[in-house]
């Protein structure tokens, strides 16, 4: 018999006034699914993480979301409490989580989908039966959340065909293209025998000397980025997720591939140097509205990795046709994140995320509440919208991932196909003062918070899970 989703609520919830006017939140008792029942929050304290919720009218609601380790999950957390809904986040059993100091969010285990899928699937859709909406908080989230609820299931977040886009980096890579983004050169490996898919979005003729499953295609130029198909795949019953790789020679790749294995759809794209970038906003029936943009400052790992450190920046204008287009296309609904690389003039489409990203903070900190929006239109298509707050120059950061990107600074590039940031450079970008700066999950009341998230990032980069 599988264990029943358990809660780690087991203090009595302390209530937050969330904003002038706003609704106390509540949080679930520590029950199986079956039991959940929620518990006004006394009206106590006088902080709370959020800041910019306003304007958004929407009846309060017990949102479900997850998974709790997610990046973005303290960020989205605080959106959705500012707007005065209640809170549960689920996580995987026996995995400590930084979002346990928020009292006001109840926290219930389930199975770990990295040990059984469907269970954790079946886990996570007997909660989101107890609530009355589901938020994804990263890409395993959504592959659980389609793979387990059932299509009538309110999600503030992709399904069926969107969360196969936005799970899928394939049908993403040819859906930019068609938008009219630019595209590096990419070749998809097949494991069916049947050599290269398609190069560019366009399937060739097989002939004969052409690759075979998984091998790349003769004269592929180097370096370049193997990369696999999904963000989150089902491995053997078990999710797995892989990580993109910069690769210096074809034997490197050769190498990587099959220690992913010929199960695992994988595709090669030409390396770009350049400035990571993001476009984010709301989808729906009105199109693509509430936009925001940001540059990367650092990557957390030179070598690759999400933002240690990240600027609000404008808007690009020439980009807005096509974002619209790939999200009308798609028929997308709710908050994205169109991840860019700018390499000179030159903007290059990197991928789609459907659900909270890791710079959540950033967009929060200049009033863009995007998961209480997100959260406002699943729950009623026609809820008003603050109007976009004007442009404000802000550097946010991250002080774990900062810490680690001095780390993995002063380890030294170990390969790596691209230039490597000096350390004395390093060290003095770092320390200097300039724009305003805010740090990722410092508010009023979250400094627990706050030093758990850093430790558990260290720890969990440095000495991996035992030391998390």
């Amino acid at each position: 018999m599988r264990p029943a989703p358990t809660s780690t609520a087991n203090r009595p919830s302390r209530g937050v006034s969330l904003a002038p006017g706003s609704t106390s939140a509540a949080a679930s008792t520590a029950k199986p699914p079956s039991q959940l029942h929620r518990t006004p929050h006394p009206a106590a304290a006088q902080e709370t993480l959020t800041r910019r919720a306003r304007g958004t009218r929407v009846a309060a609601a017990s949102v479900l979301v997850g998974f709790a380790d997610a990046l973005a999950a303290p960020e989205a957390v605080a959106s959705l409490l500012g707007a005065g809904h209640r809170v549960t986040a689920f996580a995987r059993r026996g995995r400590p989580v930084a979002l346990r100091r928020l009292r006001e969010v109840a926290i219930v285990e389930v199975t770990a989908p990295e040990h059984d899928l469907a269970a954790c699937a079946e886990e996570v859709a007997a909660l989101a039966a107890a609530h009355e909406l589901t938020m994804p908080l990263d890409d395993p989230a959504v592959l659980v959340a389609d793979r387990g609820l059932p299509a009538e299931a309110p999600v503030a977040g992709p399904r069926g065909v969107q969360a196969r886009m936005a799970l899928d980096k394939r049908v993403q890579l040819r859906a930019a293209q068609a938008a009219g983004f630019a595209v590096a050169p990419w070749v998809e490996l097949t494991s069916d025998g049947a050599g290269v898919a398609a190069v560019n979005g366009h399937r060739p003729t097989p002939g004969a000397g052409e690759p075979h499953a998984l091998e790349l295609p003769t004269g592929w130029e180097f370096p370049a980025v193997l990369k696999p198909a999904l963000a989150a795949e089902e491995h053997e019953g078990r999710l797995r997720r892989l990580a993109p790789r910069p690769v210096a020679t074809e034997a490197e790749a050769q190498a990587l591939l099959r220690t992913w294995g010929a199960a695992t759809p994988a595709l090669v794209q030409r390396w770009v140097a350049g400035t990571g970038a993001g476009i984010f906003g709301i989808a729906d029936d009105e199109g693509i509205h509430h936009l925001s943009a940001h540059r990367r400052v650092r990557m957390m790992n030179p070598a690759g990795s999400g933002s240690s450190a990240c600027a609000s920046a404008p808007v690009p204008t020439e980009l807005v046709g096509p974002v619209q287009r790939l999200l009308g296309e798609a028929g997308w609904r709710g908050m994205f994140m169109v991840e860019l690389l700018r390499a000179g003039e030159e903007w290059w489409f990197m991928e789609l995320n459907g659900r909270p990203w890791g710079s959540l903070a950033l967009a929060r900190r200049v009033g863009y509440e995007y998961p209480a929006w997100a959260a406002a239109r699943a729950l009623d298509h026609a809820a008003p919208l603050p109007p976009s707050p004007p442009f404000e120059e802000l550097t946010c950061r991250h002080v774990g991932r900062e810490l680690m990107h001095m780390l993995f600074v002063l380890r030294g590039p170990r390969g790596h196909v691209g230039e490597w940031p000096g350390r004395r450079a390093t060290l003095r970008a770092m320390l200097a003062s300039g724009s305003p700066t805010a740090w990722y999950n410092l508010q009023p009341g979250t400094r627990g918070l706050f030093l758990e998230d850093t430790w558990r990032t260290v720890a969990t980069q440095t000495w991996g899970r035992r030391g998390a």
